[in-house]
Parts: C-alpha cells; sequence; structure tokens
C-alpha cells in the first residue's frame, strides 16, 4: 500500500516550478488547497495537480500568447 505524504511549501513550490512566493500568494488570494498544521503549510500533492488542472493558478487578468 502507497501512502502519500505530504509537502512541504518548498517541495509544492519545487513540484509546480514556482517560487515559495508564489505558493503564499495563491494560498491568500486564489484558495490554493493546503492545511496549516501549527505554523507549517501543507499540501496534497494529487489535490493540487486537480487545482491546477482547474484552473486556479491560471491568472484570469492574464492574455495568452499560445504562438
Amino acid at each position: 500500500m502507497t501512502v502519500d505524504r505530504w509537502l512541504s511549501v518548498d517541495e509544492i513550490a519545487d513540484h509546480l516550478g514556482v517560487k515559495r512566493d508564489t505558493v503564499y500568494k495563491w494560498i491568500s488570494e486564489r484558495q490554493m488547497p493546503g492545511h496549516k498544521i501549527g505554523r507549517l503549510w501543507k499540501f496534497n500533492k494529487n489535490a493540487v495537480d486537480e487545482w491546477v488542472r482547474s484552473g486556479g493558478a491560471c491568472d484570469s487578468d492574464e492574455t495568452r500568447n499560445d504562438n
């Protein structure tokens, strides 16, 4: 049986390829899924991946250039 462990801010930032400041911004401004345990934030990788896929990390004001 495989047990998924909770990831730290640094680990989830590395997984997503962003800086840790971006993770904290997404937590406060975009309701990024995570749980605060004491002073530390912990993240379920699958929940965060689903949040990204559903558009949670998209900047609605940002215009994309798909060329």
